[in-house]
């Protein structure tokens, strides 16, 4: 196998630092709900939603890990998420009722889920078979989470 040179190292960073940016966006909004969730479902919904943020800190630590090595710093300020990612931290709707929130991040996983399936082209084409396996991954993470989340709103 060859070894990435690197200009290829850097430009597959930069799809990993998107990603991270969108995972750190979904992290504060799942958070969010996890907090703020109300109705006759709390109790449920406030568990379900911290064991999705608790996958998604797992998930941000290695995109980061994966970044550095590619011997690219990764980011580490929600000004740079903010910047470089897809999502967007506002809220469809204020309400705080569970199928608000479900819906609101089916939506971001589903931006997450269209983005790595980019990724995973592009960084086919750089011959990185490790990143690839690992943005599989977690694209399967990601369309498993939507299923739930969309099964929830039916």
């Amino acid at each position: 196998m060859k070894l990435l040179s690197p200009e290829k190292k850097q430009k597959i960073a930069d799809i990993l630092i998107k990603l991270l940016a969108d995972e750190h966006i979904l992290y504060l909004k799942t958070r969010n709900a996890h907090w703020n969730v109300e109705g006759p479902d709390f109790q449920t919904i406030h568990v379900y939603f911290e064991s999705l943020y608790n996958e998604l800190q797992i998930v941000i630590d290695d995109v980061a890990e994966k970044i550095r090595q590619k011997d690219v710093y990764a980011p580490a300020t929600m000004a740079e998420y903010l910047q470089l990612a897809h999502l967007s931290e506002t809220r469809k709707t204020e309400n705080k009722d569970s199928l608000s929130f479900i819906a609101d991040l089916l939506h971001d996983h589903e931006v997450i889920i269209d983005f790595l399936a980019q990724a995973v082209v592009e960084i086919d084409e750089f011959h990185d078979i490790s990143t690839s396996d690992f943005l599989v991954g977690l694209l399967e993470q990601h369309q498993k989470t939507a299923w739930m989340l969309r099964s929830h709103l039916k």
